[in-house]
């Protein structure tokens, strides 16, 4: 039975392509719109009717080429009142006669004839059926929405149609024509601010007879007039620009119903305001262009999925009901997830292996609003002078926007329960920040590409736990041992103080090593043997969260239907188009051939302009860090002299903290500079595709961004105190200040707080203060410039309550995930990168993301419109990036051990010069002597308080003493501690990088059980096919059968009845011969 209806579903399709459609045509009417009552509406019994009928095809191109003939079937000037409003569109050249095409169609009707229905025009004053996500009959579910603004001209006055107008109407921009200029020929006299093109004019110049039988339809209105009566309209430049606008999207729309689309919108009552069309897409669109898409959809076939047995299944069920209390309460969660329907790709020709019970519900939202926005991207507009719709429609202004309609409101106290309420509930709010996600409903409600990107977030967010447990762990080793470190005791001993060498010229004294103990204690906490085990453990914990990415990824493509996906071809993007035709005129009007498409030698300007701002802002970067190390360098030589003794003790503290708040502020400006700045040179480049364009955008944003963000930190880790000489022969900056040193205890610690802060301040300000408050900012200037109205004008809406697609209009405007993915990934180089000297960075990003995810959350939920449902099998190009910045970081924290920290100098100095083997005289050994008599004159410091002579002084560095015969030049132990600085971090990175390899390669990047699953589903989906073919073959072969049995059966009667007749042939003959015999002898 399954076949026979399948077979019968064929038949009745093939019949509807080829039928042509019959309604009832309409009158003109001497006003612009005209109430039809139900009662005027053409029945489905067309063939009764007694109204003129004429055959109308689909195409709207062959309407345009026949004459349509009107004829009245009621009164003219009916003014009753009907849920729907017809109106007269004006309709220019090469649909000068479809003007009544854009009525209302009884429901009924369409659905017996499989038309679409077309444009549905509701009356302002007629009250709606307040349902939010429907067509105003309450029955049609909205899909999608385009948003525009109108602008009419500044003869009318609040949405009246002049009357009485003559049909054709001369506009201009500033420029006055007479009905003379008018009759001369269009080829000769052609009018400015024209809207048709040239043909249409000839043609209607032509054949001037034929036109006094047709109803020219102005923008307003219709009217019957001579052809030659003409009225001459002043029109600002803008006007008509208004007024081509109105045509495209006049063409647009009509593409739409060609499409099988159904538009509704509200009628024009204004001089200008905010209009929305509303686009509903029928079973027979959906079922097109699903086939089309190859979207997976389940079947009526279930499978068992494979479930862990033995040990591993007990953990997973005593596991699972540990974290019962975690999983959100959705429908998702709470199926059997022991089955799975087999899925296969929708085919119109197999409906009887799908599970449809209800046509309307059979694609959700998501896929419905996916279905209409690929029609809407490649339905052309030729009066755009482009190949495709909306992208370039939008880009022009001829709509404001495009949007699908969320599901209802989302506070789950009102109302009926939707999607986005059990969203809300569940998910986006701050009280369920202990719960999982419901992955599976946020990619059903958003689309599978933000599925991906909350799942990424969310396994980032939960392996963070771990790393950070190992870093408080490091931390409190770090606080455990502090005093028992023998280095940080010799340094904090004053009866054994060193006298070090002025911190500056003049102004700065000799000062005690002893009053720099809580620096070096601090520094412990954080330089201690443990941060080397932690940068192993970091740097595996990259390579472990990418594998358990890639795991993750391949179980959510199976689940979702993904496997398989094939590359969609993707439109080109509308500035691509335009670069492309006016290269095109170009090459026309210089006869040099035809040109295709763009190639590299059209971009090498905007390769050039990329190359050099793109240095530019990198010099600008290390400018700015360049301008905070002035900073510090002359407020720390002022404080020096300052008369305060808490100021002079405090100078180190006060310039570090100060300037990385300078620093912060910097990085926050500079980002914000380079977005933008990253966006205008990827434009420039004129990228043909948007996925082009946005892994362009990424890589350059990336860039300027990285660089921003730890340009200091590189600094303060690998350059600071690197180059600043020794007494007697320092380096200075512009003749007169010093470069700066790093701290008696190293620069460790004061990496540490300039990771720290610029980490915390760019999680609390950036992700967190801007996220909230620029979109509420953005919504609130949308919200005023809406409101902005001339005098005397009342919206459209104020007499009736706001529907759904108002509600959502006010939102802000989603803009991609480009900005949520940047964050995380500059977070994980705070995390990855420098982790060596900030054990707490997972921590504090562990704490930051529990909130980042609920934002997001919150912010997709309540606060954007509703993105477009997209399909990915991966998160894209982050991918590359977070796997380079997982091998970046091993070198980094190689080197920040080796290089920033005293791990080396320590073992070198326990292991080859220490005579017991342990720390002590490790202070003493890394200190050099200098004879003060060696100073330059005019550095001596004046009025030194200590009492006795000093003679040498002390300085951190490995360098021979006075009294040697190579004075102040490096020593042996100099060159040992960097040859030994070099092996480790050759060996350090090759160690971490071939473990990170085993686990690569111990951990498969699919699940041995998903890909079980996978192969046994392509063996049933060929076994239920080759089922289906075995039954189809079977019922040939029963037909034939029963076919040969049917011509036995015929063979057998034809020969009886044969038979039969002869003998009744010869029984015909003896009475006829009786007959006559009878006859003769009467």
């Amino acid at each position: 039975m399954e076949l026979a209806a399948s077979t019968i579903g064929k038949l009745r399709r093939v019949r509807s392509r080829s039928r042509l459609y019959t309604l009832a045509s309409h009158p003109p009417h001497p006003i612009s719109s005209v109430s039809i009552s139900s009662r005027q509406i053409p029945q489905c019994n067309m063939e009764s009717s007694s109204a003129q009928l004429t055959d109308i095809p689909l195409s709207v191109n062959q309407l345009s080429n026949g004459q349509q003939q009107r004829t009245s079937t009621g009164s003219p000037n009916t003014t009753q009142k009907s849920k729907y409003l017809t109106v007269t569109q004006y309709l220019p050249a090469p649909y000068p006669h479809l003007g009544n095409i854009n009525g209302a169609f009884e429901p009924s009707c369409v659905d017996i004839h499989n038309n679409s229905v077309v444009n549905n025009y509701v009356d302002g004053n007629q009250p709606i059926k307040q349902t939010g996500m429907h067509f105003g009959d309450g029955k049609r579910k909205v899909d999608y929405v385009l948003a525009y603004h109108y602008r009419h001209r500044s003869s009318q006055h609040n949405g009246s149609p002049t009357i009485h107008r003559p049909p054709a109407v001369i506009v201009s921009n500033g420029n006055s024509v007479t009905p003379e200029e008018i009759d001369k020929a269009p080829s000769e006299q052609p009018l400015p601010g024209e809207l048709q093109n040239q043909q249409q004019k000839v043609q209607e110049h032509n054949q001037p007879k034929q036109q006094n039988h047709e109803h020219q339809h102005s923008r307003n209105g219709n009217s019957s007039c001579n052809p030659h009566e003409v009225v001459v309209v002043e029109m600002s430049h803008q006007d008509a620009l208004e007024e081509e606008k109105k045509c495209q999207r006049e063409e647009f729309e009509r593409n739409l119903i060609e499409a099988g689309l159904e538009l509704e919108k509200d009628p024009e009552s204004k001089n200008h305001g905010l209009n929305f069309v509303r686009i509903h897409a029928p079973w027979q669109v959906l079922s097109r262009e699903a086939e089309f898409l190859k979207i997976k959809v389940p079947t009526k076939k279930m499978y068992d999925v494979k479930q862990e047995s033995g040990f591993m299944g007990k953990l997973c069920g005593i596991w699972s009901v540990c974290t019962k209390p975690l999983q959100p309460k959705v429908p998702q969660i709470s199926e059997n997830t022991k089955t799975k329907p087999l899925s296969y790709p929708f085919s119109r020709d197999k409906l009887h292996l799908y599970n449809i019970k209800d046509k309307d519900t059979f694609f959700d939202n998501a896929t419905r609003s996916r279905i209409v926005h690929e029609i809407l991207k490649r339905t052309s507009c030729t009066k755009a002078k482009y190949s495709m719709g909306i992208t370039t429609l939008i880009a022009n202004h001829v709509y404001d926007s495009a949007f699908p309609l969320h599901d209802g409101d989302y506070d789950h106290n009102k109302g009926e329960m939707n999607e986005r309420m059990l969203l809300h509930k569940e998910w986006a709010r701050y009280g369920a920040f202990y719960k999982y996600q419901p992955i599976d409903l946020i990619r059903k409600y958003f689309g599978e590409k933000i599925g991906l990107y909350f799942a990424w977030l969310g396994l980032y967010t939960w392996l963070l736990i771990p790393a950070s447990l190992v870093g408080i762990i490091v931390f409190l080793y770090g606080c455990m041992t502090v005093e028992a470190d023998i280095p940080s005791k010799e340094m904090c001993n004053e009866e054994e103080s060193f006298t070090m060498c002025p911190l500056c010229d003049k102004s700065c004294d000799y000062w005690n090593l002893s009053t720099a103990c809580g620096m070096a204690r601090a520094s412990h906490l954080f330089d201690n043997p443990a941060t080397v085990f932690f940068s192993i453990f970091m740097a595996l914990w990259a390579t472990l969260f990418l594998e358990h990415w890639k795991r993750l990824q391949m179980r959510l493509s199976y689940f979702w239907d993904l496997t398989g996906l094939e590359e969609e071809e993707e439109h080109p993007r509308p500035e691509y188009e335009t670069k492309l035709l006016l290269m095109k005129e170009k090459c026309k009007a210089w006869k040099t051939g035809k040109k295709e498409k763009l190639t590299w030698r059209d971009r090498i300007p905007a390769y050039m302009v990329n190359f050099a701002a793109i240095l530019f802002m990198i010099a600008l970067t290390f400018s700015a860090v360049f301008g905070v190390i002035i900073y510090r360098i002359t407020v720390a030589a002022a404080l020096a002299v300052s008369a305060n003794e808490g100021t002079r003790t405090n100078v180190r503290a006060t310039v570090t903290a100060t300037a990385v708040v300078i620093n912060l502020v910097v990085i926050l400006m500079l980002d914000e500079i380079y977005g933008s700045v990253a966006k205008w040179l990827t434009e420039i480049e004129i990228p043909k595709t948007e996925k082009t364009f946005e892994e362009r955008l990424i890589l350059k944003a990336f860039l300027l961004k990285f660089v921003n963000s730890y340009a200091s930190i590189f600094y303060v880790a690998f350059f600071k105190g690197r180059f600043v000489g020794r007494p007697g022969s320092y380096a200075y900056i512009f003749h007169n200040y010093r470069v700066e040193e790093c701290a008696p205890g190293g620069c460790l610690m004061e990496l540490c707080i300039q990771l720290s802060i610029i980490m915390l301040g760019k999680q609390l300000i950036q992700n967190n203060l801007f996220e909230i408050g620029i979109p509420k900012l953005k919504k609130l200037f949308r919200k005023l410039k809406d409101e902005r109205t001339e005098p005397g004008e009342q919206n459209l809406t104020s007499s009736r309550e706001p529907q759904q697609w108002d509600r959502d209009y006010a939102l802000e405007p989603f803009t991609g995930l480009t900005p949520e993915y940047m964050e995380m990934i500059i977070q994980f180089g705070f995390v990855t990168l420098f982790v060596a000297s900030f054990p707490l960075a997972p921590l504090f990003a562990l704490l930051n993301n529990i909130i980042e995810v609920r934002l997001d959350a919150k912010k997709f939920v309540a606060e954007l419109r509703r993105p477009d449902a997209v399909r990915a099998r991966d998160i894209g190009i982050w991918y590359n990036i977070l796997s380079g910045i997982g091998k970046f970081s091993v070198i980094i924290n190689a080197f920040v051990i080796s290089v920033t920290s005293d791990f080396i100098p320590r073992l070198v100095y326990q292991y080859m010069y220490s005579q017991n083997g342990t720390m002590h005289g490790f202070i003493n050994h890394t200190l050099s002597y200098f004879n003060v008599s060696h100073l330059k004159h005019g550095t001596q410091p004046e009025n030194s308080q200590f009492a006795q002579n000093v003679v040498f002084c002390r300085y951190k560095d490995y360098r021979e003493p006075p009294w040697s015969p190579n004075p102040y030049d490096f020593s042996k132990q100099y060159w040992t501690v960097l040859a030994v600085r070099l092996a480790f971090v050759i060996l350090f990175q090759n160690l971490v990088m071939f473990l990170s390899a085993v686990v690569d390669w111990l951990i498969p990047d699919i699940p041995k059980d998903i890909s079980e699953q996978i192969k046994k589903e392509k063996s049933m989906i060929v076994n239920v096919f080759l089922k289906e073919e075995h039954k189809k073959l079977q019922l040939i072969e029963n037909f034939l059968m029963h076919d040969k049995q049917r011509g036995k059966t015929e063979n057998r009667g034809r020969r009886s009845r044969a038979a039969s007749f002869c003998q009744f042939n010869r029984s015909q003959r003896g009475s006829f011969t009786s007959f006559s015999s009878h006859h003769t002898d009467v």
